[in-house]
């Protein structure tokens, strides 16, 4: 499987956009394959795509399985695996906001709330209430974004091309009903 040179420009990108997420670089440059792929592909094809060993292409297609952002293919009459991405944009990028809130920002919720049940030392009470406040802010914007992902997704896509309309009018209703965050209510 030779790449073009307009798949090698993506899937090169990828990498390194992807050692920038937290990923390794093969993992980013395996997906960008599988993204740009009309047909499933097995990890034959990934290793002569990309030139590299059989086991990291393996390693990485695990890491891409564990977030859930390839599918697991079988082709009649042929025993090995093939993988695919979805189609839907939006499911892709619903599935990585997701993973990625499992894996940092809950844990970091987790430990918010753990700090913010203790009981404070005189020497630490500007510190807890920073805490208190983080928790809050994180706490909101998950409850935010967990009310946005029921949406369907043409709701959601609706709501984010209002941009600027959706911007005057939460500037309007804020003259209205004042801000307040939950450490500055009595």
């Amino acid at each position: 499987m030779q790449l073009s040179d307009f798949h090698k420009d993506f899937v090169l990108h990828f990498g390194e956009m992807g050692s920038r997420w937290g990923i390794a670089r093969t993992v980013g440059q395996c997906y960008a394959v599988l993204f740009l792929s009309d047909a499933p592909l097995c990890a034959d094809d990934l290793v002569e795509a990309l030139g590299v060993s059989r086991s990291n292409v393996s390693i990485s297609l695990k890491e891409l399985q564990a977030w859930n952002i390839v599918r697991l293919r079988h082709v009649q009459g042929d025993r090995r695996d093939f993988f695919t991405v979805p189609e839907d944009m939006w499911e892709i990028v619903r599935t990585l906001v997701e993973e990625r809130k499992k894996r940092e920002i809950d844990p970091t919720l987790t430990k918010l709330r753990d700090l913010r049940m203790a009981e404070p030392s005189e020497a630490d009470a500007y510190a807890h209430g920073r805490v208190t406040e983080l928790h809050d802010l994180i706490e909101t914007m998950t409850g935010f974004y967990d009310e946005l992902s029921h949406l369907e997704t043409e709701r959601l896509v609706a709501m984010i091309r209002m941009g600027a309309k959706l911007k005057k009018f939460i500037a309007g209703s804020a003259k209205v009903l004042p801000l307040k965050s939950k450490t500055t209510e009595g």
